[in-house]
């Protein structure tokens, strides 16, 4: 096999690490010795131990001399377990292939000086780009202070969410619903505003793809107005969940979720609305390096006027609402055309009944 398709092979396993291992990268390693792979791993959950130490474990003895196949440079700074530039170098790797340079002050490019300066080979840049693209969260916390930010959108055929009497179950089918459960598996943390919480007191869990590492799930809410009987109260400690406010809540209100097991967190409100671009720093600030965001439409308009969308997945049903029926975003503001955020199509395709569509910020 090729450089290429090992490093292929690195990268699916890199995947499996999204949305369980932040605040650290999910990195893939594949070790090949003699044109075979010895060993293999990616970041486990909670980002520890990393790829490279797993795949060295079960590769042994056969890592001397081999080439190992990481999706992102080995970490260079010493924290609860030694460098794995260091541990490549001890294990006799005689090659080194990464698709991107780590951007953390700790280790940018002296992962790959360490190496070497071991007498290893480095080859850099090899897929980077879809390494780019699984990465995004960890860079974006790294350079910009917070999480990368997917806004789902399930609507009508019209841009619809429900009907004018509140009726949302089901728009969308359940291969579409499936998805979604998938795609909260690859965050770290699920998002929706107060309004959604309180009408339609959501679980916000990660269901029917076995036992999982639950993603935090986050809901904000100004005034921390929220029913302290509902779903998530009863579930506060089962699964994380997080609260965003505002400092107009009452003590009361977060002494009570405090107690419940929820984490409250307090943030600036600007124009009468707590501020997106402080809440997603809040959020980075607590290592969060992936959201996903799936609504109410006020809180979906304040991220896009924001300009902090920066993917969006839309599954369209083959059912229309009519004017009268709920949209899916709230006021934008919109004057001229030409401010209207715009997206590029990366994806679209049939899901069951349904269509999703990928798309990426401009």
């Amino acid at each position: 096999m090729s450089d290429r398709a090992h490093m292929g092979h690195a990268l699916a396993l890199g995947r499996r690490g999204l949305g369980s291992v932040w605040p650290n990268p999910a990195v893939g390693c594949v070790i090949v010795a003699g044109g075979r792979v010895a060993g293999r791993g990616w970041t486990q959950a909670g980002g520890r131990p990393h790829a490279e130490t797993v795949a060295l474990a079960q590769a042994g003895s056969r890592a001397r001399g081999a080439t190992a196949y990481v999706t992102l440079e080995p970490c260079a700074h010493h924290g609860r377990t030694p460098p794995c530039a260091e541990a490549l170098l001890a294990a006799g790797v005689a090659r080194v292939v990464t698709a991107l340079e780590d951007p953390d002050p700790r280790v940018s490019s002296r992962g790959h000086a360490i190496l070497r300066q071991g007498g290893a080979q480095v080859v850099t840049g090899l897929r980077a780009a879809e390494a780019r693209h699984d990465q995004a969260g960890f860079f974006m916390r790294v350079t910009q202070g917070r999480p990368l930010l997917t806004l789902k959108l399930a609507t009508s055929l019209d841009g619809r969410i429900a009907t004018a009497s509140g009726e949302s179950r089901w728009i969308t089918g359940p291969d579409a619903r499936r998805s979604v459960h998938a795609l909260r598996l690859e965050h770290d943390a699920v998002l929706v505003g107060g309004g959604t919480a309180r009408t339609d007191d959501p679980r916000l869990t990660v269901r029917g793809l076995g036992a999982v590492r639950q993603p935090v799930r986050i809901v904000v809410s100004r005034k921390l107005d929220l029913p302290s009987a509902g779903t998530l109260a009863g579930s506060a400690r089962d699964a994380p969940l997080w609260l965003v406010h505002g400092k107009e809540a009452p003590a009361d209100r977060i002494a009570r979720w405090t107690a419940l097991g929820a984490t409250c967190l307090d943030v600036p409100v600007t124009r009468g609305q707590l501020d997106p671009a402080a809440m997603l720093a809040a959020l980075g600030a607590r290592g969060i390096t992936r959201v996903f965001c799936e609504g109410g439409g006020s809180l979906g308009a304040s991220l896009l006027q924001a300009g902090l969308v920066d993917r969006l997945m839309g599954f369209s049903a083959g059912v229309a609402l009519g004017a009268e029926g709920q949209p899916a975003l709230g006021a934008l503001g919109i004057h001229a055309l030409a401010d209207a955020p715009r997206f590029r199509l990366d994806e679209s395709r049939s899901l069951g009944g349904d269509v999703l569509s990928r798309w990426t910020r401009r």
